[in-house]
């Protein structure tokens, strides 16, 4: 295995202290769930830096509250919201067909996470893969060609530890046939999300279009624990301190997707997984940490990349 990359930033880094130092004046920036939790520290420190951001978000309102905020604590009035349902793929097609330009940074930061019953999209895919995976992969497609204007644009990828409860399960992604399991269906859809970070950076690296994925972390007080009360909690999820895994405010949270969005440090660094702003190393059984070796597998990546393809062409 290649030697992983390391940075002089840790566990207890913040997004700002990650953005010193760095001019993003003249880049353009969107952050999926950019008016809630890590997606308010990420969008905040890349505006601090001088970008101009658009926060794609569900609640209009919601997100124009968030922009405000970020404009007084920044001075940087160039903060823009846009409406867009990950989980309805016509509202992604909506919101790509209304931007405008060449694009530098797109996190895939907004997500859902261990909803408790099986609920379906817009399109009939379940859920949770809906949101995190196929939303995120329709708005990449659409925005390709405005990262591929900007020339050395980056993708960031919000995946989570929790990809290690299971891989992509490729004959029943939608739990037709399988028993619907909620912490199974998070983890196949943040597999998922590093997988997509594989292909993506893999085919688009002539487009000078980078792709990293990341854990940003456990994180305390956000938004994507909102189910966590009503799902079951199996014997991967109880523990978590006890092994390896530590809980970190919202600004600790952002630095690694704020390192991957704009950081010199990993310029030109595609297809790898981060955590703690630094590469993850594969995972060891019994420690929440690391990279699955099934989710950087480039066959799966392929074969994902198709089904995926094939989805959004049915809808």
């Amino acid at each position: 295995m290649a030697e992983l990359l390391t940075t002089p930033f840790g566990a207890t880094t913040t997004a700002m202290e990650v953005i010193e130092g760095i001019d993003l004046r003249g880049k353009r920036a969107i952050i999926t769930g950019g008016s809630g939790g890590i997606g308010v520290e990420t969008a905040r420190a890349l505006a601090h830096a001088g970008a101009e951001v658009m926060l794609a978000v569900r609640n209009i309102d919601a997100g124009e509250q968030t922009a405000e905020d970020i404009r007084q604590t920044t001075g940087n009035q160039h903060i823009h919201v846009g409406q867009v349902n990950l989980s309805d793929l016509n509202s992604v097609r909506a919101f790509v067909q209304g931007w405008q330009g060449p694009l530098d940074i797109l996190v895939n930061n907004a997500g859902v996470m261990a909803i408790p019953t099986r609920e379906v999209s817009a399109q009939g895919h379940e859920m949770q893969f809906a949101t995190n995976h196929l939303g995120h992969f329709a708005l990449a497609l659409g925005l390709h060609d405005a990262l591929a204007a900007a020339g050395h644009a980056r993708i960031v990828s919000v995946s989570s530890v929790g990809h290690i409860n299971g891989e992509v399960d490729f004959d029943d992604i939608d739990f037709h046939y399988r028993p619907y399991d909620a912490w199974v269906s998070y983890g196949q859809a943040k597999t998922a999300n590093v997988l997509f970070a594989v292909e993506a950076a893999r085919r688009w690296a002539d487009d000078g279009i980078v792709a990293n994925a990341l854990n940003p972390g456990r994180i305390a007080s956000t938004n994507l624990g909102r189910y966590m009360k009503d799902a079951p909690v199996n014997s991967a999820q109880s523990g978590l301190a006890s092994r390896g895994v530590s809980v970190k405010n919202i600004e600790q949270g952002a630095a690694t997707s704020v390192l991957l969005a704009a950081s010199p440090l990993v310029e030109s660094v595609s297809g790898r997984y981060f955590e703690d702003c630094n590469e993850a190393g594969p995972h060891q059984p019994g420690i929440r940490r690391g990279v699955a070796v099934y989710a950087i597998d480039p066959d799966n990546a392929r074969r994902l990349w198709n089904i995926s393809q094939h989805m959004l062409n049915e809808a």
